[in-house]
């Protein structure tokens, strides 16, 4: 629930529903206030921790359950991040069409809709996954909605560092819904993202400073020089990618894992120098091309450990 889409939602715009063309509306505000995007890269974290767990292929009616349970309790999620910070997203330029801003849905509604996204999403997981994947869900989604949303993001500049915890915990739900219990492995899964999140949130926060800076969140960017914020980066990079390393014997991946772990991290580092060198020479920081290898990283890294397992063994 960290991962960001950085391109402006998609405008909602309030028409009546008694025809298709209000229908049509009405069904794409309700879905874009549940961030698919971000859902999409949650997911990728989550089934190759199943597989992980199962040392193989995960059982097809367990694997959809889990991701549907997980993809609907992050929406939920989403929707009252956005109703408590729609006088933010107000402000931003990046958020301002958001459905809840323009009006496309209603405060209530979309409160009533939050509701039963995780009440569907807690029912399925203890109808088809377990009690421990579903205590995890919800308090992944309590995490993003009460610690980040409304403790941490308007105080702090390290909100998005504690805050990140809630996007790290679908590699323990995809665990804990294969066994039942929760072991090493997941927990360094869990690092990889908790280091990576940082790495790929501020780069962002760095191309929207203003919108950020007008609405009074204190993001890192907002409140520090670039020289001091392209250091920051650079050390959660060189973290995430030294946990990925660990990764490998501790979950005993093989050949495969370990050549694109080492491959993406260099990557990854390689962008993440380029961006403090041009800092600290004042020239223009082109901080969305680290953004988007930053998400391209993550996702070949977490693809690599199922690939691994299903190949190598």
């Amino acid at each position: 629930m960290t991962a960001v889409d950085p391109r402006p939602a998609a405008a909602a715009v309030p028409v009546p529903i008694n025809g298709s063309r209000g229908v049509a509306a009405t069904v794409k505000a309700y879905v874009a206030i549940t961030k698919p995007r971000i859902i999409e890269l949650l997911l990728i974290t989550t089934l190759p921790a199943m597989v992980l767990a199962e040392r193989g292929l995960p059982p097809l009616g367990l694997t959809l359950a889990t991701l549907g349970g997980g993809a609907l309790a992050a929406g939920s999620a989403h929707v009252f991040n956005q109703v408590i910070e729609r006088d933010i997203d107000a402000v931003m330029r990046r958020t301002s069409r958001r459905p809840l801003v323009n009006e496309a849905i209603s405060v209530p509604a979309a409160l009533v809709y939050g509701v039963v996204l995780l009440a569907v999403s807690v029912a399925v997981m203890l109808a088809w996954v377990n009690p421990l994947a579903a205590g995890l869900t919800v308090l992944a989604n309590l995490f993003y909605v009460v610690v980040y949303t409304v403790l941490l993001k308007r105080r702090t500049p390290q909100n998005i560092v504690w805050g990140g915890i809630a996007g790290c915990m679908p590699t323990l739900i995809g665990w804990a819904a294969v066994t039942g219990a929760l072991a090493w492995q997941p927990f360094v899964l869990f690092l990889i993202v908790f280091f990576w999140t940082p790495a790929h949130y501020w780069p962002l926060a760095v191309k929207f400073r203003d919108d950020y800076a007008r609405a009074g969140v204190p993001m890192l960017p907002v409140v520090a020089a670039d020289v001091a914020v392209g250091r920051q980066i650079l050390g959660y990079t060189a973290a995430t990618v030294a946990t990925s390393l660990v990764l490998a014997p501790v979950a005993d991946l093989g050949w495969v894992y370990l050549a694109v772990a080492v491959a993406c991290g260099v990557w990854f580092l390689a962008e993440a120098v380029r961006l403090l060198a041009a800092a600290r020479r004042v020239q223009p920081v082109r901080a969305m091309r680290l953004f988007h290898v930053s998400i391209s990283y993550l996702t070949f890294v977490f693809v690599a450990v199922a690939v691994d397992v299903l190949l190598v063994g």
